[in-house]
């Protein structure tokens, strides 16, 4: 990877409307962190050329080179720990409960 570069993700209620984007800024192959910014939209968030325009001046005022990214929408919007308990499902999010976010199984 050439840095600086970037991780973006796309989360939401269920696997398929994204409400919240998260770009975070690696500065260097040690996987020093830069700056993370959030998005958040209540229709699919990937359709709104506004956050994507200010997504492209978030990479673009850091410098970066290259963009990693996942196909797909790999969890709640909502964070364990600070919108939810530890350990707990989101309640406002059952889709996800109990869902490996990265295979889409249900594992328990």
């Amino acid at each position: 990877m050439k840095y600086p570069g970037a991780t973006i993700a796309f989360y939401g209620p269920d696997d398929q409307v994204a409400t919240k984007l998260v770009a975070t800024i690696v500065k260097n192959a040690h996987g020093t962190l830069g700056e993370t910014k959030k998005w958040f939209s209540e229709s699919d968030i990937r359709n709104d050329e506004v956050i994507g325009n200010e997504l492209k001046e978030f990479l673009f005022e850091n410098g970066v080179k290259k963009v990693t990214s996942v196909d797909r929408i790999i969890g709640c919007p909502h964070e364990e720990g600070i919108d939810y308990p530890e350990g707990e499902s989101c309640p406002e999010c059952p889709f996800w409960a109990g869902r490996n976010r990265w295979t889409g199984n249900i594992e328990h």
